[in-house]
C-alpha cells in the first residue's frame, strides 16, 4: 500500500464527527425555522388577531380569501354575508342603512359550502356580542352528495383553524413569507392603504369596463339552453334517495345561533335558460336540495327565512341584467337586497 493512500485514509473524518455535524446542521435549521415562524406569528400577516404585538386593524388590499380573516373578527360588525361571486354584489352598506345592522361582506369568488361554513364559524367565534343576522347564499354547490364538501379552488383553511398548530403550520408557506414585507410596511405606516373594511367589491364596474356581457359571445352564452333535452318525469325519480351533507352542516350552524339572530338563506338567480324546466330530474334534485337545506336550518333555528331567487320572474328574463348565466347586474342585486331587508325587518333582532 502506498504512503499516499495510507495518509488519505488517516485524514478522513470519523463517523462520530459526521454525526455531530449532521446533528448541528439539523439543529441550526430547526432553530432558524422556529425563529422565522415566531417572527411571522408576531407580525400576523393577515391580521388574524393571534398576536398581541399587532395592533393596527385591517390589512392591505388583497383577495378576500385572506382579507376575510381580519374582516370576520372585526367587532364593528354584527351581521355578515357569506357565499361566492353569486352573492358578492349584495352591498353590505345598503343592507346596513336599511336595517340598522352593521353588515360585512365575507363572500369569496369560486368558493363552495366548505369555505362558506368555515367563514361562518370564524365570524361566530369572534363575536363578543351576539350576531344579529347571517345572510348565506345557497347555490348549486351546496347540492353535492360529497360528505367532505370538497372545495374546487385553493383556500387557506389553516388561517381560520381553531387549532393553533394547524395555523402555525400554515404560516410556513412561501406566499406567507412574501406577505411579511408588505405587512410590515402597513404596520409601520409606510403603506397606509387599507382593504375595504366591509369587504364589498362591486365587480360590475370592472366587468363593464372589460366589456363583459356586452359582446356576441356573452349573448350566445345566454341563449344556450342546457336543459333542452332534459327528460320530464311525473314525480321525482330520485325520491327518497337524495343526500345533501351540507344540510346537516347548516343545521349545526343554525342551532348555534342566539335566539334573537335571523338566518337568511338566499338562492341566487340564474338566467332563464339555465333554470331546469319543471318536471325534469334536475329540477327535482334542486328542489329537494333547497327544501332539505331550509328544513334542516329551520329545525336548528326557528328564525330562518328563505329568499328564493331561483324561480322564474321578470328580472331573470332580461339579458341586459346579466353578465353571464350566473352573474347578474346591480338592478337584480338591489332587488335581492330589498327582499333581504324585508325579511330582516319582519324578524327584528332582540337580545
Amino acid at each position: 500500500m502506498s504512503s499516499s493512500i495510507s495518509n488519505s485514509k488517516n485524514v478522513l473524518p470519523k463517523a462520530g464527527t459526521w454525526r455531530g455535524f449532521a446533528t448541528a446542521l439539523v439543529a441550526t435549521a430547526a432553530a432558524v425555522t422556529v425563529a422565522i415562524l415566531a417572527l411571522i406569528y408576531a407580525i400576523d400577516p393577515y391580521d388574524s388577531g393571534r398576536s398581541i404585538l399587532s395592533s393596527e386593524p385591517g390589512v392591505r388590499p388583497q383577495g378576500p380569501r385572506t382579507a376575510n380573516a381580519s374582516r370576520g373578527r372585526d367587532p364593528a360588525f354584527d351581521a355578515a354575508i357569506f357565499g361566492n361571486s353569486r352573492i358578492q354584489l349584495i352591498s353590505p352598506e345598503r343592507l346596513s342603512k336599511a336595517t340598522g345592522l352593521a353588515f360585512v361582506q365575507l363572500s369569496v369568488p369560486g368558493s363552495g359550502p366548505k369555505e362558506h361554513l368555515t367563514l361562518i364559524d370564524w365570524f361566530l367565534r369572534h363575536r363578543k356580542e351576539p350576531p344579529k343576522a347571517l345572510v348565506v347564499s345557497i347555490d348549486e354547490t351546496w347540492c353535492t352528495s360529497d360528505p367532505e364538501l370538497t372545495n374546487e379552488q385553493p383556500f387557506p383553511f389553516w388561517l381560520y383553524s381553531s387549532n393553533p398548530l394547524e395555523y402555525a403550520g400554515g404560516l410556513l408557506r412561501f406566499d406567507v413569507l412574501e406577505e411579511v414585507p408588505s405587512r410590515l410596511a402597513y404596520l409601520l405606516g409606510l403603506d397606509a392603504e387599507r382593504a375595504r373594511a366591509d369587504g364589498y367589491w362591486d365587480y360590475e364596474a370592472e366587468k363593464s369596463a372589460q366589456g363583459a356581457g356586452a359582446g356576441s359571445a356573452a349573448r350566445r352564452e345566454l341563449q344556450q339552453t342546457p336543459y333542452a333535452n332534459a327528460r320530464l318525469f311525473e314525480r321525482d325519480p330520485q325520491e327518497g334517495r337524495h343526500v345533501f351533507p351540507a344540510a346537516a352542516r347548516i343545521k349545526e350552524v343554525a342551532a348555534a345561533l342566539p335566539e334573537g339572530a335571523t338566518l337568511v338563506l338566499v338562492t341566487p338567480p340564474l338566467y332563464k335558460n339555465s333554470l331546469p324546466p319543471a318536471g325534469t330530474e334536475q329540477a327535482f334534485r334542486l328542489q329537494a336540495c333547497r327544501d332539505e337545506i331550509v328544513a334542516s336550518a329551520v329545525s336548528g333555528h326557528s328564525r330562518t327565512v328563505l329568499v328564493d331567487w331561483r324561480v322564474d320572474r321578470p328580472e331573470i328574463r332580461n339579458p341586459a341584467l346579466f353578465f353571464d348565466r350566473v352573474h347578474y347586474r346591480r338592478p337584480i342585486a338591489q332587488a335581492m337586497e330589498a327582499d333581504i331587508v324585508e325579511v330582516i325587518r319582519r324578524y327584528p333582532s332582540h337580545p
